[in-house]
């Protein structure tokens, strides 16, 4: 897919300069050097100074209007001669937090755009779409809306629940939808204070860029900003670094070391292991193992399985009827399996098998039958539901598999009527030697989610601990059939 304007501009600076770096421009007076406090304008001068030293190794510039704003005009005239200096290829993004109705929205967006010429802003998201509209009108242009902010109490509201899921979640797949429908390019303010915030948000929208504060003087996690932050499609994320390089040092050599310690930011930034950006298919199955976590359909504890094993985790798929928009998207992941395989009917396992394999009919056009569990004494008495003839392939369909047992009782009535079953479709595996027990009836196994590959993403966007992650991966091992 093609990047827009403002994600063409990021890229092509980060990838010229080899850099994620970006320098916020906070000027504070008490904080400069003294030579450059009796300079006849000290803002612009430090500012002017500070960009032509980092020029060839910042990807970005974030001016905070506020501490312009704090001096009146004089600060604003300072900014823009200060924004004059800045290399044409290196974006600006404006940090004003923007967020009002839209017409006052929209005279805002002028100021930004026309007046100082910014690349993109930052907008709070509080009165939703109106409030960002005007920012996402101009093609050429960005907005990063505020997602998880790296302050000590965003905890207070942006953590709080809505649907099973943190608001600051709700408010990611907001800006991935509003991202989907304007000309202008959206992302998202996710602080490094919050690493395993910043990994879920990664998670679940793979391909919005992030605008990455909380580093240096606030402490935030470097290596979680350099791990998460890399968008799918390879665009790095704005690493946005202030204090500690402004005011490297309070000499008249201010701007050569502001210099030297961006330098050291690139390079550490340059060291950090990456994610490798994942495939539009890693993107979807981690989509689907994450929204079935938030449905409920993946627990821990202690529980006892059908099978009779004692298990640290349990998948309850039942609950998909109670979530249709999750019901359909695990029915896609599995009619992309099911496509490449050869068969008549579907055939699906009451109870939990019933609604995946209804759905699953439904989306690939394809007829249904099921084998009933207790055969009724009355009506029809038929074994099978559903309409078919001897001879025909079905694939046999459930929500997942422990061990072979129950599938290959499933399959027992269904070759009694002639019917022919050479395969299993299930959404998730338990890995717990199911695939060997149909391999040794000739059956083959195949599934959309090993749980293993799922716990490794529920730990990747911190849904669970490394500690979780490995009790969990140890049980399996233990217990394979």
């Amino acid at each position: 897919m093609t990047d827009k304007p403002f994600l063409s501009k990021l890229r092509h600076a980060q990838e010229r300069r080899q850099s994620w770096l970006c320098v916020g421009l906070d000027p504070v007076l008490e904080q400069m050097p003294e030579i450059v406090r009796q300079a006849k304008d000290p803002l612009a001068a430090f500012g002017r100074g500070i960009v032509e030293a980092t020029a060839n190794l910042a990807c970005a510039y974030k001016p905070n209007l506020a501490f312009w704003l704090a001096h009146g005009t004089a600060g604003l005239s300072a900014l823009q001669a200060v924004l004059e200096a800045v290399p044409r290829d290196v974006p600006v993004i404006l940090d004003g937090k923007f967020g009002d109705i839209g017409h006052t929205a929209a005279q805002y967006a002028h100021f930004a755009f026309d007046v100082l010429r910014a690349d993109a802003v930052t907008v709070n998201p509080y009165l939703g779409l109106d409030g960002v509209r005007p920012f996402l009108e101009r093609e050429d242009r960005g907005a990063f809306i505020l997602a998880r902010t790296s302050n000590p109490t965003a905890p207070q509201v942006q953590d709080r629940t809505t649907g099973g899921r943190p608001l600051y979640e709700d408010v990611a797949r907001m800006v991935q939808e509003w991202d989907a429908t304007h000309p202008g390019a959206c992302g998202l303010v996710v602080g490094a204070t919050y690493p395993e915030e910043l990994a879920r948000l990664r998670a679940v929208v793979p391909d919005l860029p992030f605008l990455i504060p909380g580093l240096g003087a606030q402490g935030g996690d470097v290596e979680a900003a350099a791990r998460y932050g890399p968008t799918a499609s390879g665009i790095g994320p704005i690493v946005n670094v202030s204090r500690a390089v402004l005011y490297a040092s309070s000499g008249s050599d201010f701007a050569a070391a502001a210099r030297a310690a961006a330098q050291r930011w690139v390079e550490m930034l340059q060291a950090m292991p990456a994610t490798t950006p994942a495939a539009p298919q890693d993107q979807a199955l981690t989509q689907l193992a994450l929204h079935l976590f938030d449905a409920g359909c993946v627990q821990f504890g202690t529980f006892t399985l059908k099978s009779g094993l004692t298990s640290p985790i349990y998948i309850d798929l039942r609950l998909l009827a109670s979530h249709p928009s999750l019901l359909q998207e695990v029915a896609r992941s599995m009619a992309a399996l099911a496509r490449d395989l050869t068969f008549d009917r579907i055939a699906a396992v009451p109870y939990a098998g019933l609604p995946i394999g209804t759905a699953l009919a439904l989306e690939l056009d394809r007829p249904l039958i099921y084998p009933r569990r207790e055969v009724k004494e009355h009506g029809t008495r038929r074994p099978i539901e559903g309409t078919f003839a001897p001879g025909e392939t079905v694939l046999l369909v459930d929500d997942l598999i422990t061990r072979g047992d129950s599938k290959l009782e499933a399959i027992g009535p269904l070759q009694e009527a002639g019917l022919v079953v050479r395969d299993v479709l299930v959404l998730i595996d338990r890995e717990q030697g199911g695939a060997e027990d149909l391999a040794r009836h000739g059956v083959r196994l195949h599934a959309v989610l090993p749980l293993t590959r799922m716990l490794s993403i529920l730990r990747d966007a911190g849904r669970i601990s490394e500690e979780k992650y490995r009790e969990v991966v140890e049980y399996l091992a233990q217990t394979r059939g």
